[in-house]
């Protein structure tokens, strides 16, 4: 199996900036602000700044979560971070999060501040700040942070892996196409296995874990990604199928997949959250 012509890396690798398909506007190969942008705040302790990306789906889900349970302190304000137009090279954004990715935190109701970036570092400070949807118990929570990081290392296969050259690539290719679905069925195997003995990734519990891993493969199995799920035959993971079907259902996570949504049914968009009468 082979794609012509076959490429020959040059010796020493430079920029092309039409490459990259999709999204080669915004892709480059240094880090930094490219223009002078504050952050706005608002009201709450919790200021996000964010998109409804699979990975900013996971913050606001938790946010809405501990919201149910009670947790006022959790209200929160939500900025859209459009990324598509470079807002996450505002300098402001590159303050909060220097690696330039949705989604960043910033907690004002610390001194100073505190930020937080990587979707899975946010859900650790939220579920301990809030002693919620993360175990004391030490085996049980070795086993949700587990799962939290086999996710946080097994999305980008999903992602920038097989939806980038299944999807948004300006040519589609045998190859990578292959490599990277063969690893994205591995992994729903994975996850497939663990739910045939348990009804959420750790057990009995439903966890940051979970909340996690839902927005890519949960969505995923059911369609919402890369409109893949013949080429992928999702049907055949039942108990990924039952545990997506059964965290979709949830009010919190309905709620939090419309915050800083900007595509899609227009009356599911809520580009910006301040308080909850926003997603009412």
């Amino acid at each position: 199996m082979s794609d012509s012509p076959t490429y020959s890396p040059p010796r020493v690798w430079k920029w092309d900036k039409e490459s990259g398909g999709r999204f080669a506007n915004i892709n480059r190969p240094v880090s930094g602000a490219t223009h002078e942008k504050d952050l706005p705040v608002g009201d709450h302790p919790l200021q996000l700044y964010s998109l409804a990306t699979p990975n900013g789906v996971k913050v606001t889900v938790l946010l809405e979560e501990l919201l149910a349970l009670g947790r006022k302190e959790a209200e929160y304000d939500a900025w859209l971070i459009n990324i598509g137009e470079g807002d996450q090279f505002g300098s402001g954004f590159v303050a909060a999060n220097p690696n330039s990715k949705i989604p960043a935190l910033v907690d004002h109701g610390t001194s100073p501040p505190t930020r937080v970036f990587e979707s899975g570092a946010i859900l650790v400070y939220l579920a301990e700040k809030f002693g919620a949807f993360l175990p004391d118990d030490p085996p049980a929570r070795a086993e949700c942070l587990s799962w939290l990081f086999w996710q946080m290392g097994s999305a980008p296969f999903l992602g920038g892996g097989f939806g980038h050259f299944y999807a948004y690539a300006p040519e589609k290719y045998e190859y990578p196409i292959n490599r990277y679905a063969m690893e994205v069925k591995r992994q729903l195997d994975v996850l497939d296995r663990n739910l045939a003995e348990r009804p959420f990734l750790i057990g009995e519990d439903y966890t940051i874990a979970d909340m996690a891993t839902w927005p890519w493969y949960g969505r995923l199995v059911r369609g919402k990604l890369y409109e893949a799920g013949e080429f992928l035959d999702v049907e055949s993971y039942a108990h990924v199928l039952r545990w997506a079907d059964e965290i979709g259902r949830r009010p919190a996570v309905r709620r939090g997949q419309r915050v800083n949504k900007v595509s899609g049914d227009e009356a599911l968009r809520v580009p910006e959250r301040h308080s909850a009468a926003d997603l009412d």
